[in-house]
């Protein structure tokens, strides 16, 4: 080898590699020095040009050979001359150097390479790295790596032979470069470019010119940027213009100055268009080359086919054919414009981005750029990766939503043979309660619900920066969220909390004081005078501002309210006063008297307030402050949800306020604080009255968030929501009222009304309508301002119109009474659904008023007599239910004829506007009873028998339609109602088939003779209608008070009162009361006449209920089954299951008894389980230091998002962040290494039970993924490593125990794979459990052995008792958490409710008291108390947890619902039968079966049954287990078999790269049922006890990996 290096810039990483090829392979070493480094003649400028040099022409296993391991080591030679070089970078450098060692030996590719030479070669010269050694300070595993590479012997040598002159270079390069400037602060994580060189870095910024940039963009702006400045790069700011029908000159324009106002100054502009010749002939080279075809086939078939893997009939095209459709296509022909160029990739991909997509397309428009010369336009995914090479870019950084697209983005470089860029995803920028869609942020300005694309409540960069964003603080905050790829929804508050920082230091102070309603201080001995006070308390150099005094000062009333007789109170700017006395009238206060206090300079605990003084010498500045709410009103929005269903509500307030004198100097644009109201923007200038303008423009202030709470809830005056016609700007003039006041007005209004109608009618352009709108709404805006209270149709001033039919006059009031309810809801922004109601109501009297006089009901204009020469009759009850049935029926009769949906939509909405009116004119709901109908044809007329049938069909529909009205009154879940409503259609449709007709209102219930001695002793049928009347009216007075809200007493009282009525009339009648369109319940066999007289009455004391008391409803019951909807399920499930209590911070979670005792029961069997292995219990505190975290943090990748942060105390900044415990490494370990000096120190074996907090990100889900969680957590230090893999292994098998043998619930122990297990870990154990209703595995608990590298990291050390030398201890750690009980709901709970295993069951056993009826006895009842009690104590004395349920005010039904939904293992049912017969009743609830059990060995059977229990639950779930957990060889019925909710035992190689490419290709498609799960298949363990011994011809699961199988492993898909 020969050898020459620079003196000037000498190569050591370089040198360091030749003298490893000298002393390993034995090649002789040629070493000079002079001017430039030469390898073999080959010029090198730095050390890693040397080393790439000679391991590529003698040692290639130093470089890597696989592209994967050529990655690996050149990010790894990038960073050596990148960010650890430098000053700004060192720190951060070495924190990632530190983290990236832990785990392993060398920096790249588990072996020695160039990589670790070119690191050492930067740190061994630096002067930092080498103090940090001298005080002990340097980071663990980096000092571990250098000390072992310190060692080699090769190095050495190099060391030993330098040059003093080079030593000298050496250090003074790396001493420069360590004084160089200081870095940004607070940057977020960026991660480093593979393979990116300094100075060599292209990337690029590639909008669309669509829309104006949002935050979102603003993002990906600066990523771009940050790059370029990091490895001083280049920057090429791209318009994507492939699509001519979205691109707009006028976007481009925009999108320029947006990118200058932040600041971004890209080294090129280009547009995509430029390429269009480039990429036409790239196009005609895939067709020529048979890669690609011309398809003519309808878009929405290509779409199905492509969703179905089918080819299309152009697949296989001749290349003639292809080119002749491609010349069509680009004429813009007819036959052109019906095709498309697909690239021929492969249809039957896993990926559907893969499936033969679009590449051109013809558009016959012209695009702003080249104009008509093309009538072909290629695709975004085509061009961009031609443009990215062709351009040069090295880097193409990508949202994460781009990721199924990067194979296409590659496969299109490599069939063109382009270079290749490297794609680097990061996740896009996710805000709350908005949207970054451009589509949908143009609906939101083409609608009108804000301003324009500037208006402060749009994400939009302009709109932003125009409510009080600074480009500086936005900066801050996209650069603090790095280029990581975690999805997460940041709050708004963050941004503004950025912000804050960068307008608090220039914001000057001003006060303001509510305009509406101040009260007066009167200060006596004050005298009315001008004194100075500092702009900025904090800035001298902002110089000061006048504050005037005076005798009389206006404060807010809301600060009125806190003052009290006798205190100083602060009065900000002049000092402390004294409040002597608070006049009030009606206890409102009229005013203050109060005296100066100025000598007491105490404020610490004083009421601070803002005032301004009442002079004749200085004017107030009149001032608007505006403030914004979120335009969605819901943060994060589901899959499903439509952003226009949480928008309406009120999202720019105006709030009135006397301004500070100093107001009146402010700019356009300037940012002050208005003190204890927060930061403003001005938005528009204060100006003087003038020619132009009537009266003086008040100075607009926008509110700027602060990043704490929302300033609007703060004021208490009522702000006036400004029209959108007066929000675009505010008024420059006074304009003075008309002469005519609001009559003239009103007709204006009502003008304006009649011409947007007009409008509607005539279904003019949106756009013309929206107009038409905007000055109708600014016209009734400024009636209210002249008048005082908003515009009603009376205020028309119309002449009076001809007077009107009595029955059109009636209902035009009715019309305009409703007018008058909808506007009143709207005022008072009620809840949406009562608004859409009244809505309704009114548009159906509306079409009613239509109907009668035969023109559109208007304000003022009174109907026209009725043409009829009948009179309408008013609307009564049966009028109106006579309208409802015959709506009915034709809703039903367009629903049998398959109607258009729109028009059943059209005529359900007339008929639920009509059942509206009738509720409004009766007080109740309508119901089939209400039909005006005739009488029903009584039972003589129809065959017995099928009279018989029909009114039992006729009774079930009946009752089902009340079941479903009642549902939908309590707001049941679509579900539940949708459940219902399918159970009669079934029931209509058997009617049908019984009777051969339709089923309607009007077929009543065929009416049964009654036997005569049923009515015999009745007091006739007078009697008997004056009961039914009185129940119904005390129906209808319970209906009412429950409607309008009444007391529950009252509620009560009257519920009584009804159950009296109901059963007089069954004794009266011998039936229940019917209910409407129902027929009376079968009546019971008439005792003998004897029996009846020697009934006994039941005693007065004896009452089977409190007196007074209602049975309490309560909607006992699952409404999701586990099978259609398991989210939905398991909410429900562990809510009324009463496990948890939502809490309101998000993924944290009460425990409810219930299920704690469930944690309770495993904590202490496992407890006494490791006790008896020696570990002792401990706790640490749940607080870690930052510098303590750091060390975990660095070593665990990605940790610090999941970190929560103590940052306040009280009020005030903590002087350091504190962390809330993630894991106890770092505060454990540390006190390891202090207790651990001997052998005879050891093992150490500690164990916590505690909790700790991981802010995921992700969707929480209770007991699964939570931000707090409870856990036990096991650390263990011993002498040898075969003691530490014996404990994690009996670990394991206790861990399991608690699966099988407390939850009775199995569990696959396995071995993690490396890609899997612990990061720090040497290898993880584990247990994993299967949850059959989502076909998903759960990891159940794990043992990790750590091996050395934590007592590596914390020099956890102690003294060998043989060799006296120090050794580093072996280390575990294993936990389990309360997922297990998560895993106990999702394995056994069913559709009924909870079911508990008995073992982990707080109430095992429940008795229920069954048969307490009025004709049981005092006697009977103590006699069967005895039983139950008796019972209870026998079982209680071996051990059994047993409830005796013995409330009064439940029945025995409801009970059994109860703890059914509960999940108690047994239900005991005893009654006096029982009692009679020795026996009880014991109901499983794992199987429902009921079992009569002897009552003399009633408490051995009900023990022995629970073992049963416990051994029936495990074998069912065993089974579910063992039915989904199959062997597998074949790739290809891999992704079918996941599919159908199974786990597959294959055989793998255990490659990271092999893993990560069978989670890729099992992905679920797109065209897969939307609910099942879509992620790929994941490695869960490789079982200790394998299926079989791996064969020498197994091949590794997946079909392209070419490894040797090392074990069967498990894989499925996971939580």
């Amino acid at each position: 080898m020969k050898l020459v290096c620079s003196r000037t810039n000498p190569p050591l990483g370089g040198i360091i590699t030749a003298e490893y090829v000298k002393v390993q392979l034995k090649k002789p070493l040629n070493l000079s020095w002079g001017e430039e480094s030469m390898f073999e003649n080959v010029k090198c400028r730095t050390g890693n040009d040397v080393s790439r040099a000679i391991a590529r022409s003698l040692c290639q296993d130093l470089y890597g050979s696989a592209a994967l391991e050529l990655t690996n080591v050149d990010h790894w030679l990038t960073f050596a001359i990148g960010s650890i070089n430098s000053s700004e970078g060192f720190q951060k450098g070495l924190n990632i150097l530190n983290a990236s060692l832990g785990p392993v030996t060398y920096l790249a590719n588990d072996k020695l390479s160039i990589a670790d030479f070119a690191v050492f070669a930067t740190l061994h010269f630096n002067p930092k790295w080498q103090q940090m050694l001298k005080d002990k300070s340097a980071p663990t595993n980096v000092q571990r790596w250098y000390i072992f590479m310190s060692s080699q012997n090769f190095i050495q040598n190099v060391l030993k032979s330098l040059p003093d002159d080079v030593k000298s270079t050496l250090s003074a390069t790396n001493e420069k470069s360590s004084n160089g400037p200081k870095t940004r602060a607070k940057e977020g994580k960026f991660v480093d470019l593979p393979g990116a060189e300094m100075g060599k870095v292209v990337v690029r910024f590639p909008p669309e010119a669509s829309g104006y940039l949002h935050i979102g963009h603003a993002k990906a702006a600066l990523l771009n940027q940050y790059y370029q400045e990091a490895f001083e790069g280049k920057l090429i700011m791209r318009f994507d213009d492939t699509n001519p029908a979205k691109e707009d000159l006028h976007f481009e324009k925009v999108i320029l100055e947006d990118v200058e106002m932040l600041e971004i100054k890209p080294d090129m502009f280009t547009h995509t268009s430029q390429y269009f010749d480039l990429m036409l002939e790239y196009c005609e080279k895939m067709l020529k080359d048979g890669t690609a075809y011309v398809d003519d086939t309808e878009a929405e078939l290509m779409k199905t086919q492509r969703e179905q893997r089918m080819e299309s009939a152009n697949r296989n095209n001749s290349v003639e054919k292809n080119l002749q459709m491609w010349e069509e296509m680009k004429k813009g022909s007819a036959k052109g414009q019906q095709c498309c160029v697909r690239a021929k990739i492969d249809m039957q991909s896993h990926n559907g981005c893969l499936r033969d997509p679009t590449i051109y397309r013809c558009k016959n428009e012209p695009h702003p750029k080249t104009g008509d010369k093309y009538k072909v336009y290629p695709t975004y995914d085509f061009a961009c990766p031609i443009v990215d090479s062709i351009e040069g870019v090295t880097h193409t950084l990508r949202t994460m939503e781009y990721h199924d697209r990067d194979p296409q983005f590659y496969w299109f470089i490599d069939v063109l043979g382009l270079r290749k860029p490297y794609i680097w995803e990061y996740s896009r920028l996710s805000m709350t309660n908005t949207v970054l869609s451009k589509r949908k942020l143009t609906w939101f300005v083409n609608e009108g619900h804000v301003d324009g694309w500037d208006d402060p409540r749009m994400p939009t960069v302009r709109g932003v920066l125009r409510r009080g964003m600074t480009v500086e603080g936005l900066k801050e905050f996209i650069i603090a969220q790095g280029s990581s790829r975690s999805v997460v929804f940041m709050e708004w508050d963050k941004i503004w909390a950025f912000n804050k920082k960068v307008i608090d230091p220039i914001a000057a102070r001003y006060m303001a004081v509510e305009f509406e309603d101040p009260v007066t201080v009167l200060v006596k001995g004050a005298k009315t005078e001008c004194t100075q006070a500092l702009k900025h308390p904090k800035d001298p150099t902002f110089g000061n501002k006048d504050v005037w005094l005076s005798p009389e000062v206006l404060i807010d009333r809301a600060d009125a309210d806190l003052l009290k007789e006798g205190e100083n109170t602060t009065f900000i700017y002049w000092g402390n006063l004294v409040i002597k006395k608070i006049n009030k009238k009606n206890n409102k206060i009229v005013n203050v008297e109060a005296e100066p206090n100025l000598e007491n300079k105490d404020y610490k605990k004083t009421l601070k307030l803002t005032w301004l003084a009442k002079t004749p010498k200085v004017e107030f500045t009149p001032t608007q402050c505006v403030y914004f709410e979120h335009i969605i009103s819901k943060p994060l929005l589901g899959k499903d949800e439509d952003f226009k269903d949480y928008i309406g509500h009120q999202t720019r307030r105006e709030v009135q306020m006397l301004g500070d004198p100093g107001l009146k100097n402010l700019k356009k644009g300037d940012v002050i604080q208005l003190q204890r109201k927060g930061f403003f923007k001005v938005d528009v200038a204060y100006e003087l009255a003038n020619l132009s303008i009537c009266k003086e423009q008040p100075i607009i202030l926008f509110y700027i968030p602060d990043g704490t709470k929302d300033k609007t809830a703060d004021t208490k005056v009522e702000a006036k929501a400004k029209s959108p016609a007066k929000a675009a700007a505010a008024p420059k003039g006074g304009e003075t009222k008309t002469q005519a006041g609001g009559a003239d007005l009103g007709a204006k209004v009502t003008a304006q009304g009649e011409k947007v109608r007009k409008l509607k009618a005539e279904k003019a352009d949106k756009a013309a309508v929206t107009a038409e709108v905007q000055v109708l709404l600014a016209l009734k805006a400024e009636f209210k301002q002249a008048n005082g209270r908003d515009w009603t149709p009376a205020d028309t001033g119309a002449p009076t119109q001809p007077t009107p039919a009595p029955q059109n006059t009636d209902l035009n009031a009715k019309i305009a009474a409703q007018g008058e309810l909808v506007r009143k809801l709207k005022a008072e922004k009620a809840d949406k659904a009562a608004v859409t109601a009244e809505v309704q109501v009114l548009l159906a009297l509306k079409g009613e008023y239509k109907q009668a006089t035969g023109k559109d009901w208007t304000p003022g204009a009174t109907p026209a007599p009725a043409a009829a020469a009948a009179p309408q009759a008013k609307n009564g009850p049966s009028d109106l239910g006579a309208k409802i049935t015959a709506q009915g029926d034709k809703v039903r009769k367009l629903k049998g004829e398959k109607a258009d949906k729109a028009a059943v939509t059209a005529e359900v909405q007339a008929l639920l506007a009509l059942k509206a009116e009738f509720k409004k004119a009766n007080g109740r709901d309508w119901t089939p009873a209400d039909t005006g109908a005739p009488a029903a044809t009584t039972a003589a007329s129809v065959p017995a028998k099928s009279a018989g049938m029909e009114g039992e069909l006729l009774e079930k529909i009946a009752a089902l339609g009340d079941k479903i009205r009642k549902l939908k009154a309590e707001k049941a879940s679509k579900e539940v109602v949708m459940a219902e409503v399918n159970v009669l259609k079934n029931l209509k449709d058997e009617y049908k088939k019984a009777t051969g007709k339709e089923w309607t209102p009007q077929a009543a219930p065929v009416a049964v003779a009654k036997p005569a001695a049923q009515t015999a002793n009745g007091a006739g049928d007078s009697a008997h209608a004056a009961l039914t009347a009185k129940i119904t009216e005390q129906g209808n007075l319970v209906r009412t008070l429950k409607s309008s809200n009444g007391s529950k007493a009252d509620v009560e009282a009257a519920v009584k009162s009804l159950l009296d009525l109901k059963a007089e009339y069954k004794k009266a009648t011998g039936t229940d009361f019917p209910v409407a369109g129902r027929t009376p319940s079968k009546p019971k066999e008439a005792k003998p006449a004897q029996q009846a007289k020697e009934k006994k009455p039941k005693p007065a004391a004896e009452k089977p209920e409190a007196e007074g008391a209602v049975k309490k409803q309560t909607r006992l019951g699952l409404e999701a089954k586990k099978s259609d909807n398991l989210p939905e399920w398991y909410t429900q499930v562990i809510t009324k299951g009463e496990m948890i209590e939502y809490y309101d911070v998000s993924g944290c979670y009460i425990l409810r008894p219930w299920s704690f005792a469930v944690w309770e029961s495993i904590k202490e069997w496992l407890d006494a389980e490791v006790k008896k292995l020696g570990v002792q219990n401990c706790y640490f505190p749940m607080f870690v230091s930052k510098a303590a975290l750091e060390k975990e943090k660095d070593h665990i990748a990605d940790f610090s998002p999941e970190v929560a942060w103590v940052t306040k105390s009280g009020d005030s900044d903590m002087a350091e962040p504190i962390a809330v415990r993630p894991t106890s490494e770092t505060v454990m370990y540390p006190s390891y290494a202090k207790w651990i000096q001997s052998y005879r120190d050891l093992p150490v074996r500690l164990n916590q039970w505690n909790n700790v907090v991981r802010w995921e990100f992700k969707h929480p889900q209770p007991f699964l993924r939570t931000r707090e969680f409870l856990w036990q957590e096991g650390h263990t230090a011993f002498a040898n490593k075969q003691e530490a893999v014996e404990e994690v292994a009996t670990i394991l098998d206790l861990y399991a125990k608690i699966y099988t043998d407390l939850l009775a619930i199995p569990v696959v122990k396995g071995r993690k794979t490396e890609k899997e297990k612990f990061a720090g870990g040497d290898y993880t154990l584990t247990a994993e459990a299967y949850i059959s209703a989502s076909g998903r595995a759960i990891q159940g608990a794990t043992s990790h052995h750590l091996g050395q590298n934590f007592s590596k990291m914390f020099e956890i050390v102690f003294e060998d008792p043989e060799t006296q030398e120090k050794k580093y201890v072996y280390q575990n750690s294993w936990g389990i958490t309360t997922r297990t009980i998560g895993v106990m709901i999702m394995v056994h709970a069913d559709d009924q409710g909870l079911v508990l295993p008995p073992r982990v069951a707080s109430v095992q056993i429940v008795i229920v008291p069954c048969g307490i009826t009025a004709t049981l006895s005092p006697e009977g009842r103590k006699t069967l108390q005895k039983s139950c009690d008796d019972l209870e104590a026998n079982l209680k004395k071996i051990g059994v947890k047993v409830k005796g349920d013995y409330r009064d005010n439940y029945s025995p039904g409801w009970k059994f619902n109860h703890w059914e939904l509960k999940g108690v293992p047994i239900r005991v049912e005893l009654g006096p039968k029982d009692i009679e017969k020795k026996q009880l009743v014991a109901v499983r609830r794992d199987t429902g079966e009921k079992i009569t059990i002897n009552r003399e060995n009633a408490v051995e059977q009900l023990a022995s049954l629970l073992e049963q229990i416990h051994k029936d639950m495990y074998q069912k779930a065993c089974n579910e287990l063992d039915a989904h957990k199959i062997v597998l060889t074949e790739w290809s019925k891999f992704t079918a078999l996941l599919d159908q909710k199974n786990l597959l035992l294959v055989p793998f190689c255990g490659d990271k790269d092999c893993e990560e490419k069978i989670k890729a290709d099992s992905a679920r498609d797109d065209d897969a049922d939307s609910a099942a799960p879509s992620m790929g298949a994941k490695s869960l363990c490789i079982p200790l006890e394998q299926p079989t011994a791996i064969k020498p011809t197994d091949k590794c699961i997946h079909p392209a990996c070419t490894r040797k199988p090392k074990a069967y492993t498990l894989f499925g898909r996971s939580y």
